[in-house]
């Protein structure tokens, strides 16, 4: 479900100046002084105080979800996963932005095309979504190197410290980056409104004893300055450890925050939540850290990362459910967080090898978006509860969090109890409910005990108990306002409230079986005005009207004085959405996707609204007795017609004529460098470190030439590919050896016997080595991003490792790579990836028909190539996949699957877990031809094939989403086609670029909240 929503700005009290506070972080003792008028200097629309950020006056308790634009390759897809997350109650997403992909070659910065940021920022617009930008120059993120550019492995110096080779690499970057995301500024119209230098700079190691090191966060910081960032600067420290806190001297923040993932990493057993893991103790920490800033989570768990060999995505969304966000979500609000951004909330895709050795082709994170952009997982609803309470509670910012207690507002001693308590500012309390043992699955009977504006009241007041379900958790508010109606207090969560003309609608939900009771202070008399009144029972008590209900599926309506008072039970609450919707004199315009014949309901329409349009169409509407507009959308699924694979007209080329005897490698780079990695010493007598030479991604290949004595037996080579990476050799045609991989192994030791050579004859080695990305460089000091990929060490017997002389090469060009609309990583360095037959429209006249499903009979690497045509109907948006079947013994092979030249598949049959591998449109084309390249590496003796590869689609989406292909530039023209001829004596490949640009208007209206039910 997505929708277009406009944004309505309200102006509200202007912050406080804080005290000066004097506390200690890390050893470090100093004053905080909040300054605003220091503040006012940078720019007045960004401010904040001790509790909460203030945009432009508004107080805003920002809910922010992690994006990577650059995982989806499609800009004309951001617009539907920021309506997604807005449709969330969210107000902000956070952005990281990978070097590596902007910054190929030192000196040479470009951001065009599909890695263009201003139409992430247009879109964010559009949605009506704040930014925090995060572009680094180092952001970890499971991307390759952490971000850092390949070239980096070159830099004779620690990297992410003040070593001064490295801070002038950082320098052209974060000069042309920032300054783009300065013109995206609020203070430019735009939508950034925080901007965070660096990331998680929390740990050092090996040596390294100036961290933390407040000159380079300095400079760090002072580059983002000079290039016209003017919104605040926030920090993401690891964990809460306070480094680069406000008055921690040289290189604080203007607002500190950090990160959390309290369950870790490992899915395999999603059912299992270890004990004492749930924090209870970051308020009071942040109160020693941070005072004066508003408390802030910029990365908080919304999924986990999977490793090659993992348990996949499904078992990671499992382990952080629904039930994982009701326990930990509610409880960071127990601390009163002020940004609380998710990690990730649509992971995306690492396709063209932009993902480091440690992860697979899918970032699907488990998070609440799937990668498919589908919203069909449950955490997602759940999720929408919890944001569109916070965004509807702006009270809770200025409310004041308690100690932690099992006694003093509940009855059982099973619960523990966090109250955030109203004061001079705010009436509004509210008490977070969870067990004690926060894993419980018991369900536990209680009785509330809080202190309200009447006094103390022990609730439930009607009779019966209040009931917490195992493993969950419930935020029960007093003195709530609703528009100017006091509720005294509701034992059901609020999910949304809004006030329409001259009434208002207040919507609360329960969880199955339970018993829940509200308290209005009112003389009015309640009534069921919808559904039945049975187990609904009211009574006057003082000045407050008291109802009280067992939970049922069936929603009741119940009126009192001005005020609808919504009853659901949480499933129900699932199908309803609270969009910001436009209207248009008498139109109130509704943009969703449907998946299902849909009835929709209209809850408080604005009076001055008529007609209701759907996806640009007016739709039929009747209007009750209690003014709720009800409408359908009907729902025929298309025919979705789609090629079967298998039966495709595939041509096949070699893609290793390298080990061939004519093959001619002149024109290859000569490995006679000593390495100019700082970290790695050579065991070779010159480096056969690929990054040495320019090459950072993908298939690396090797040749040395030798002379035979005779006397050679064995060849022993050290290959380093990254975790889960295969390697093989050939000795002339002959293959004498593979090392097909496994999932946590980055280098291979590999001992080959060789045939008998003869003296005086010239003999090649081959080495293929698949890389698998670069490693991370999260420890200051360690430098992992330097483990070179290539050969580490190599030993023919009976000869001196001179007598080898190597070449080696990799993706066409290098560092000077000629694909600038996929950019600097999408290809490697097989033969037909230099030639550009990956690319649309090879010339595969000549090749010979072959099909991947035959496969191999012996190790060695073909390619494939085929072409298919879509119709898929407009107005639809149908999620496609591209399957591979696993269901016989698992043979040592891997794949990539080129689509319309963008690599989109990495699979490898041998390790897993991904056989299913989405495609989105626009990378596809709907309707017309696309070109699939599939390139096979067998390394086992009896070969291997394909066991299955399908294109599926699940069910469709009826849509108003307007998709536009990327640009896919077609394949190299080449001098010829006979593998014997070197793949840098090609022409010039025929590869095109532009930029992509699309002008979203920003439009600010001010409207009433409604709410919405439908299926999704």
């Amino acid at each position: 479900m997505k929708f277009s929503s406009s944004w309505a700005l309200a102006c509200l009290a202007a912050q406080a100046a804080g005290a000066a506070i004097s506390h200690s972080v890390n050893g470090f003792t100093f004053n905080e002084h909040p300054d605003p008028v220091k503040r006012d200097l940078l720019q007045k629309y960004v401010t904040w105080d001790d509790k909460s950020l203030f945009v432009n006056g508004e107080r805003l308790m920002l809910f922010s979800g992690e994006i990577h634009p650059y995982r989806l390759p499609v800009p004309s897809l951001w617009i539907d996963v920021l309506q997604k997350v807005k449709a969330l109650g969210f107000n902000c997403v956070s952005f990281y932005i990978d070097w590596a992909l902007l910054e190929g070659k030192p000196g040479e910065y470009t951001a065009e095309g599909i890695f263009a940021l201003e139409p992430f920022f247009d879109a964010a617009k559009e949605a009506g979504i704040y930014l925090l930008a995060r572009p680094g120059p180092y952001i970890n993120a499971e991307a390759s190197g952490g971000g850092f550019p390949g070239w980096l492995q070159r830099v004779n110096g620690t990297l992410r410290t003040s070593d001064e080779a490295y801070l002038k690499a950082t320098d052209n970057y974060i000069a042309h980056v920032a300054a783009t995301m300065a013109k995206g500024q609020i203070t430019n119209g735009g939508p950034i409104i925080l901007y965070q230098p660096e990331n998680e700079y929390s740990g050092a190691c090996c040596g390294y004893n100036d961290f933390p090191d407040g000159g380079y966060m300095q400079y760090v910081e002072d580059q983002a300055r000079k290039a016209g960032i003017v919104v605040p600067l926030i920090s993401n420290d690891a964990s809460p450890g306070g480094y680069n806190a406000p008055g921690t001297g040289e290189g604080a923040v203007d607002i500190y925050g950090h990160d959390g993932y309290p369950l870790g990493f490992d899915c395999a057993n999603p059912a299992t939540w270890p004990e004492g893991n749930l924090p209870t103790n970051f308020y009071t920490t942040h109160m020693k850290q941070s005072p004066s800033t508003p408390y802030s989570l910029i990365e908080f768990q919304g999924g986990a990362f999977d490793p090659w060999g993992g348990v996949g995505f499904t078992k990671c969304a499992a382990l952080l459910n629904h039930e994982f966000e009701r326990v930990f979500y509610k409880n960071n609000l127990s601390f009163r967080v002020a940004f609380f951004n998710l990690y990730m909330i649509f992971g995306g895709t690492n396709w063209g090898n932009l993902g480091h050795p440690g992860g697979y082709t899918s970032y699907d994170y488990g998070s609440p978006i799937t990668e498919s952009r589908n919203i069909t997982r449950e955490k997602y609803s759940e999720l929408k509860l919890i944001g569109n309470f916070a965004r509807v509670s702006p009270a809770y910012l200025v409310s004041t969090p308690g100690s932690l207690t099992t006694s003093k507002y509940t009855t059982s001693s099973d619960l523990a109890v966090t109250p955030l308590l109203g004061g001079n500012s705010t009436a509004s309390s509210f008490f977070v409910v969870r067990h004690s043992d926060y894993s419980s699955r018991a369900s536990v009977d209680y009785k509330l005990k809080v202190p309200t504006s009447v006094g103390k009241v022990t609730i439930p007041q009607l009779g019966g108990s209040l009931t917490l379900s195992g493993r969950d958790s419930k935020i029960h508010v007093v003195d709530y306002d609703v528009a100017g109606t006091n509720i005294l207090y509701s034992s059901a969560e609020v999910f949304t409230w809004a006030k329409t003309g001259k009434s208002k609608v207040l919507v609360l939900y329960g969880g199955p079986g339970e018993h829940h009771e509200l308290a209005v202070s009112s003389k009015s008399k309640a009534s069921v005005i919808e559904g039945s009144s049975s187990s609904i029972t009211t009574k006057q008590v003082g000045k407050a009207v008291v109802i009280g209900w067992d939970v049922s599926t069936t929603r009741r309506i119940v009126q009192l004085g001005d005020l609808q008072i919504v009853l659901l039970d949480r499933n129900s609450a699932y199908n309803y959405w609270v969009p910001q919707l436009p209207t248009k004199g008498s139109d109130l315009h509704l943009t969703a996707d449907f998946n299902a014949t849909t009835p929709i309901e209209v809850i408080g329409a604005p009076s001055k609204a008529k007609n209701l349009v759907i996806n640009g169409k007016k739709a039929q509407v009747k209007v009750d007795k209690n003014g709720i507009w009800s409408s359908s959308v009907s729902y025929t699924a298309p025919t979705i017609k789609l090629p079967t694979l298998k039966s495709l007209k595939w041509k096949s080329i070699d893609t290793l004529p390298e080990i061939k005897d004519s093959y001619d490698d002149s024109a290859w780079v000569a490995a006679d460098q000593p390495t100019q990695n700082s970290i790695h010493k050579l065991k070779t007598p010159t480096s056969l470190f690929s990054s040495d030479y320019g090459f950072h991604t993908g298939t690396l290949l090797f040749r040395g030439h030798f002379v035979a004595t005779g006397n050679e037996k064995t060849f022993f080579v050290q290959t380093q590919g990254g975790s889960a990476f295969g390697s093989a050799v050939w000795l002339n045609e002959k293959h004498i050896g593979s090392w097909g991989g496994i999932s946590i192994d980055a280098d291979h030791n590999g001992t080959y016997t060789l045939p008998t050579l003869e003296k005086g004859k010239s003999y090649v080695f081959t080495v293929v080595v698949d890389n698998m990305g670069l490693n991370e460089n999260w420890i200051v000091g360690e430098d992992q991003m330097k483990n070179p990929r290539g050969i580490l060490n190599y030993e023919l017997s009976g000869r001196s490792a001179s007598d080898i002389t190597w070449k080696l090469t990799g993706n066409l060009g290098g560092e000077d790579y000629l694909d600038k609309v996929r950019g600097p990583l999408n290809e490697g360095g097989l033969y037909v990836e230099r030639q550009g037959f990956h690319q649309p429209q090879p010339p595969s006249q000549n090749w010979k028909s072959a099909s991947p499903f035959d496969g191999l009979s012996a190790p060695g690497i073909n390619f494939y190539s085929a072409s298919f045509d879509l119709n898929i109907e407009k107005g639809w948006d149908v999620p496609l996949y591209f399957n591979f079947g696993n269901t016989t013994s698992p043979a040592a092979y891997r794949v990539q699957l080129y689509v319309n030249g963008y690599q989109y598949a990495k699979y490898v049959n041998n390790i897993g877990p991904q056989t299913s591998f989405p495609v989105p449109e626009g990378i596809l084309n709907y309707r017309g031809t696309n070109y699939l390249g599939l390139s096979l590496w067998v390394f086992e003796s009896d070969g291997a094939k394909l066991d299955g590869l399908d294109l599926i689609h699940t069910t469709p989406v009826l849509t108003a989403l307007k998709v536009e292909s990327v640009e896919q530039p077609k394949a190299s023209q080449v001098i010829s086609t006979s593998p014997q001829i070197p793949a840098t004596t090609t022409t010039t490949p025929n590869l095109l670029s532009s930029v992509f640009g699309v002008t979203f208007a920003w439009t600010f209206a001010c409207m009433s909240l409604i709410s919405l039910r439908f299926s999704t």
